[in-house]
């Protein structure tokens, strides 16, 4: 479906809930189509392809509040999804700080942010280029004999947003990917890693070959497992990692959590919550960008703003609701952050083993061993042990604690090795000291 299109059956329901008597409503309209194929030692596996189409619309009888949903865009179920909605608010308790956001808030441009590239990629294209991924990944070492298999995604969307202040935007957007996961086998011992590419322009994910070496290079190097002594030593995060450890900290800083007090970074505002080394930056209009947006889930306008500078914590994420509860206005993050950007303090990957010396890589953590109240942290763990700067051999079935207000204090360098096209970007991460307890 065409963006128009979707607008206009945005004003449709408005219209709808002005006359079921809602004071004020917003709605999005969302339609997208995929496909992903997948391969397994070099045979094709599965061949799937989704078509989602979608409404929601929240309308407000003052402060009372009622939302509903739909698949169906036909008139019929617009109308009974309105209506939905309207008979929801009726039952439901007022609350002062729900309702529309603030009118000046609202985005007055919409640029293009080059988010649009369809790849017309038939079956038997994707399918042998998930083939050439997994090939490579299988030839990488003899001792990866099976494959948990290689796929190629591509997606196409588009959506529509509009409230009853007169705000309606949208854009349309693409996603691809490319993956594969092998199976390593050394004696009695298996084991299994991956890897991945993705871009909004699948011109700019990394070859299917690229992929599928990293992915075996990843297995492969996991087979030689040694035990290690339980104490306290450097932690390097690997940045698909290190993107978590952001993810912590931006959960923390946001509306939900602040409001509910349930965060450990409770009345942090100006004050300094990390090493010297952290700085994050926000970029809603980087093109290309996986979580670019010139307006957030409730039409309010982005941007581009420091959330974090040498450690101090300059802003918030806010949406309209917790912008409220809080006595301060939205920052435009109705639905999350957009593109994060964490500075590198210049040390490739080996420049971060080399300062790390002896101590621990971690490649992979398990669980959700996290208290966001206290910022107390315990995961399970895998990766590597590093002698000098040098890595020895495999670890697993380790634990790895500290305290999240002590680990980002302890950030002493972050790496140039950045995972491209993601919304998090982050090199590898590097604290000082963590416990870590060998699993015997």
């Amino acid at each position: 479906m065409e963006l128009e299109a979707l607008k206009q059956l945005t004003q449709d329901v408005l219209k709808m809930a002005r006359q079921k008597g809602a004071s004020s409503a917003e709605t999005e309209v969302s339609y997208g189509t995929g496909q992903s194929v997948s391969v397994r030692m070099g045979e094709l596996e599965n061949i799937e392809y989704n078509r989602d189409k979608g409404v929601s619309v929240t309308v407000y009888f003052g402060q009372r509040k009622g939302f509903a949903s739909s698949s169906d865009l036909s008139p019929q179920a617009l109308q009974d999804t309105v209506e939905a909605a309207c008979n929801i608010a009726q039952y439901t308790a007022e609350d002062q700080y729900c309702g529309l956001a603030d009118p000046a808030l609202l985005a007055k441009e919409i640029p293009d942010l080059d988010l649009y590239h369809p790849w017309n990629i038939n079956v038997d294209e994707a399918a042998e280029l998930a083939k050439r991924c997994e090939a490579a990944a299988m030839q990488v070492d003899e001792r990866i004999t099976n494959s948990e298999g290689a796929s190629v995604y591509s997606s196409d969307g588009v959506f529509a947003y509009a409230n009853t202040h007169g705000f309606v935007g949208g854009y349309s957007s693409t996603r691809h990917s490319i993956s594969a996961s092998v199976i390593a086998e050394s004696g009695d011992m298996m084991q299994r890693d991956y890897w991945y590419s993705n871009a909004r322009d699948a011109m700019d994910m990394e070859s299917p070959e690229a992929v599928g070496r990293r992915a075996g290079e990843r297995t492969a190097r996991r087979l030689d497992v040694r035990s290690i002594k339980t104490g306290q030593y450097p932690v390097l995060f690997e940045a698909p990692l290190a993107s978590g450890l952001i993810g912590t900290l931006i959960s923390a800083i946001s509306g939900g959590n602040l409001y509910r007090k349930s965060s450990f970074l409770l009345d942090s505002l100006g004050k300094q919550i990390a090493s010297s080394m952290l700085n994050i930056q926000e970029l809603a209009y980087l093109k290309k960008g996986a979580a670019s947006s010139a307006f957030d889930n409730e039409g309010v306008r982005t941007q581009d703003r420091a959330l974090v500078e040498n450690g101090v914590l300059q802003g918030y994420l806010l949406s309209s609701y917790s912008g409220r509860k809080l006595g301060l206005q939205s920052t435009g993050n109705a639905g999350g952050a957009h593109n994060l950007l964490v500075a590198s303090t210049g040390e490739d990957f080996n420049g971060l083993l080399k300062q790390l010396g002896t101590g621990l890589l971690v490649t992979e953590v398990l669980g959700h061993g996290l208290n966001m109240v206290t910022g107390d942290y315990s995961r399970g763990a895998a990766g590597f042990w590093v002698q000098n700067g040098q890595i020895m051999h495999a670890v697993e079935e380790i634990t790895i604690a500290s305290n999240m207000r002590d680990l980002l204090k302890q950030i002493v360098a972050i790496g140039s090795d950045v995972v491209p096209n993601v919304a998090r970007q982050t090199g590898s991460i590097l604290i000082e000291n963590m416990t870590v307890a060998a699993g015997q």
